[in-house]
């Protein structure tokens, strides 16, 4: 279970993500080590995730009227203030320490940051309700199974965020301080995408 958790975590892998873009970013500017702290910072909460899935947090969410709504609005606003950030920043200016919630992750800390974006789409929970129920239903998993296979998926996630860092830190060295600045431009831009997505998805 624990190989089948990991290849299908693979597979999320490949529909890259703004908190993916968001880590390779970070490595491409900051380096390796500054962007493992944001892989740290996903993993934790992906675990948290998968164990609250596990645990049957979605039908709380489910029955909670409007948590939904809420949850897919507060996840967007963290996508487009995280872009805006991420894209101002290229001509110098900043958004986010005006506003007290973002005081803690306006440091160099990537933590703290990626910590923050994971969070901000918390109905990952329901997705994960949802591929283990499938797997109830077509494997007869039992709990020790699930989080076999929750942890192959947890795992998939920090050997990939893992190499999309190395990768980033090596093309840091080779493309020029100008390219950087098209590169974090363009990464706002994309999580501004994803947060707009978020805000017009039914």
């Amino acid at each position: 279970m624990l190989i089948k958790g990991f290849k299908f975590g693979m597979l999320l892998q490949i529909a890259v993500g703004p908190v993916c873009l968001f880590i390779f970013g970070t490595s491409v500017e900051n380096g390796f080590w500054q962007a493992m702290q944001g892989v740290a910072a996903v993993t934790l909460v992906d675990s948290l995730f998968i164990i609250g899935a596990i645990l049957g947090m979605a039908a709380i969410l489910e029955k909670k009227e409007g948590a939904k709504t809420f949850f897919k609005y507060f996840g967007a606003s963290i996508l487009i203030l995280f872009g805006l950030q991420t894209l101002l920043g290229v001509f110098g200016l900043s958004i986010l320490p005006a506003i007290n919630l973002f005081r803690s992750v306006s440091s160099g800390s990537a933590f703290p940051k990626v910590l923050l974006l994971t969070l901000s789409n918390p109905l990952t929970i329901m997705f994960w309700a949802g591929v283990f129920s499938s797997k109830i239903v077509e494997d007869g998993l039992g709990r020790k199974e699930m989080y076999l296979f929750g942890a192959g998926a947890v795992l998939s996630t920090l050997l990939f965020m893992t190499f999309v860092s190395a990768l980033g830190s090596v093309a840091g060295i080779f493309i020029p301080e100008a390219a950087m600045s098209v590169l974090n431009g363009l990464v706002g831009l994309i999580l501004i995408g994803f947060g707009l997505r978020t805000v017009y998805r039914k």
